[in-house]
């Protein structure tokens, strides 16, 4: 073998500088794409963990706010649930006045009838006892003795009294009864 010829090596040199150059280069290149490459990792990094803080505060909005909202719920069912019986009580005190205020209204279509009758009632306790003056005829006329309207139940005309009012005012016998609300 012979010896390679001065050009051949100054060739060789020549491309050995050539591929050093390009492997320096390519060196750079890769160093600045590791460069690159290490610099997107890390922004992804950055981005994930912040997507993540994000997700995180999120989730736990969507908590508090569900918990809030379930809160209110429970309380305005509670509200609910008072109102109703509140409304069932009212409902039941609208029948009871209803009933008493029908018992008004009867009571009030009655007014005269009654005060009629407390007029009547009032002349006999002013009429006094019956004098017995026909015992005989009256006694034969009635089918019992123990008649309330005989003229001997009527001995003690204050039965007719309503109140002890009358019992009291003996100077009202004269004065007739009129309505009075």
């Amino acid at each position: 073998m012979s010896s390679p010829s001065p050009v051949q090596i100054r060739e060789a040199n020549a491309h050995l500088a050539a591929l050093h150059r390009r492997v320096a280069d390519l060196e750079q290149k890769l160093e600045a794409a590791e460069n690159t490459v290490r610099e997107q990792a890390e922004s992804l990094i950055r981005k994930d963990e912040q997507l993540r803080a994000a997700t995180q505060e999120i989730a736990e909005n969507k908590d508090r706010e569900i918990s809030y909202l379930h809160d209110k719920l429970c309380q305005s069912e509670e509200s609910i649930q008072k109102y109703q019986h509140v409304v069932k009580e009212k409902d039941s005190l609208i029948g009871q006045l209803q009933h008493r205020c029908q018992l008004l209204d009867n009571i009030c279509k009655s007014r005269p009838l009654l005060d009629s009758m407390l007029a009547q009632m009032a002349e006999a306790e002013r009429m006094g006892p019956i004098i017995d003056l026909c015992k005989s005829t009256a006694d034969t006329s009635l089918t019992d003795g123990e008649s309330n309207c005989s003229p001997s139940g009527l001995s003690n005309h204050k039965d007719f009294s309503l109140s002890e009012d009358d019992v009291d005012d003996q100077e009202l016998d004269g004065v007739v009864f009129g309505t009075t609300v």
